[in-house]
């Protein structure tokens, strides 16, 4: 597929609050997008919150999109690849859904992301886990389909389970789940952020309640307007 400047416009969003594991993967997350989508606008974003509150920082991203831009929204330490960004870009503009542009989630680990900072294609480096069906990592999207389901719920609170709940949130809403393409997303190594604790039980005690709700879309309403409270 030829590089085009396409006729609606691009917005790179990376949800970022600085740590200093973090600083060399998003730095190669940034020089990817900016050589990759160079007219794309790209930015990052973060919240007043005071801890770092992933599905507030996308729902912010789109919130300050303009309305008839495509969003991607990256992690700060994740990669795609170009031809399946590109056609999920493409597909959101009219599907009226988000797009995930990959069908498997490589987490690369400290031996392939040594071996992509000393130059190895991404598709070459060793992986220490394979993910098939993640909901994470890079979305595609258009504001009104983001807002169409709710966005994510922002009393998910730290991390963990936010992408789940979304997923299901979609799917129950908008009739189907993201839809994706096939490809592979790359995320890199940095240390590991705690998932144990208070927030994380109640981060894992909210995601039952839209387990509980799911493939009903009158009561997922219901639940998204009491989280949105």
């Amino acid at each position: 597929m030829s590089r085009v400047s396409p006729p609606y416009s691009i917005d790179v969003v990376i949800p970022w609050r600085p740590a200093p594991s973090r600083l060399e993967p998003f730095q190669r997350v940034w020089d990817w997008y900016a050589a990759n989508l160079p007219d794309a606008r790209l930015r990052t974003i973060d919240t007043a919150d005071d801890v770092f509150v992933l599905a507030a920082c996308r729902n912010e991203a789109v919130r300050t999109a303009a309305d008839d831009a495509v969003v991607v929204l990256s992690d700060a330490d994740t990669l795609p690849e170009i031809e399946p960004l590109r056609r999920a870009i493409e597909s959101a503009r009219t599907s009226g859904l988000v797009h995930l542009p990959y069908t498997e989630y490589r987490w690369l680990g400290g031996v392939g992301t040594a071996q992509y900072a000393s130059g190895t294609p991404l598709e070459a480096c060793e992986y220490e886990q394979l993910v098939r069906g993640a909901c994470s990592g890079v979305y595609v999207t258009t504001p009104s389909a983001w807002w169409a389901h709710g966005g994510q719920d922002e009393g998910f609170r730290g991390w963990g389970f936010e992408d789940a709940a979304w997923y299901l949130a979609h799917e129950t809403l908008l009739g189907e789940p993201p839809r994706r393409h096939e490809g592979r997303v790359y995320a890199m190594h940095h240390a590991p952020e705690t998932r144990a604790g208070a927030g994380y039980d109640a981060n894992a005690a909210r995601m039952e309640r839209y387990r509980a709700v799911q493939g009903d879309p009158v009561a997922m309403r219901e639940l998204l307007a009491v989280s949105a409270r």
